[in-house]
């Protein structure tokens, strides 16, 4: 059964309701800012969101009172210094308490992987020498049956969703994701349904280095929205905008300039593409 090909405000509401557990994934590139946008402009709230390294999507969704928890293992603007409105939760409570499960990269792929194989939870050497288990009580400690080792133990995480960006689908709607692929693939198989947004529509998946293809049958919906990864990248489409990042540490530190810059830019526009237009105008 091949995979449905929706618009992005049909694949989202679909998908993503309010309470779900959302995972938007992407290392440095392909991060699925589209998506995020329309979750915004859809007004979904009480969400679980998961991310390996949170940084402006996640931003601009907890700004909006999108968000009650976050698993993560980093939190940041690339870069450029804080995510102030990340912290603006977390200190104050504002828009809304957001609730913590802070964990480091390896810890999220160990979770990661124990979601995709269906297990209870994944297992590492990690976490013994730092103080981080005395603030997640979700980081336990296991024998091993065999060495008598201690090792650090996560819960699986399986998101209800997890949404990615990826180059190209064919018409099928198998996925080629290819450059940094980050925890794509298991968060990817370790969700109950899968939204991918891509550049392209092909006939056929050209070979890449360091790819990862999903087949058909596990992707819920594929998206055609090209620049659905701006301002990251999308290795072999476009480069970075280093430019917003740093402009955004300024946009960010104010709630009201916030609030301003994401009715025009987000709440108002119609879709990615009238995003992308907003920020042409700005910079005419």
């Amino acid at each position: 059964m091949s995979a449905r090909f929706l618009t992005l405000a049909d694949a989202i509401a679909e998908h993503v309701h309010d309470g779900t557990c959302v995972a938007l994934e992407g290392f440095t590139h392909l991060i699925p800012f589209a998506a995020g946008h329309e979750i915004i402009r859809q007004r979904r709230h009480d969400l679980h969101l998961v991310r390996m390294t949170p940084d402006l999507i996640y931003d601009q969704m907890i700004g909006m009172g999108c968000a009650r928890k976050l698993t993560f293992s980093w939190g940041g603007n690339p870069g450029v210094g804080s995510l102030h409105r990340l912290r603006d939760a977390v200190e104050r409570r504002w828009p809304a308490p957001l609730q913590l499960d802070e964990h480091n990269h390896a810890g999220m792929a160990a979770a990661y992987c124990a979601g995709a194989a269906r297990l209870p939870f994944g297992v590492l050497r990690g976490y013994m020498d730092t103080d981080l288990p005395a603030h997640n009580p979700a980081i336990r400690r296991v024998q091993c049956p065999y060495t008598g080792e201690m090792l650090a133990a996560v819960p699986a995480i399986n998101p209800d969703v997890t949404i990615l960006h990826a180059q190209s689908a064919d018409r099928q709607g198998n996925i080629a994701l290819h450059g940094i692929v980050g925890a794509a693939r298991e968060a990817a198989l370790a969700a109950k349904s899968l939204v991918v947004t891509v550049e392209e529509l092909v006939d056929n998946l050209a070979p890449a280095m360091n790819a990862v293809l999903l087949p058909h049958w596990l992707v819920s919906a594929v998206v055609h929205c090209p620049g659905g990864a701006y301002p990251s990248y999308a290795q072999g489409h476009y480069e970075r905008d280093n430019a917003f990042y740093q402009h955004w540490d300024a946009i960010a530190r104010d709630r009201e300039s916030f609030l301003i810059w994401m009715d025009r830019h987000v709440l108002r526009s119609v879709d990615h593409r009238d995003f992308l237009g907003r920020l042409l105008e700005d910079a005419a």
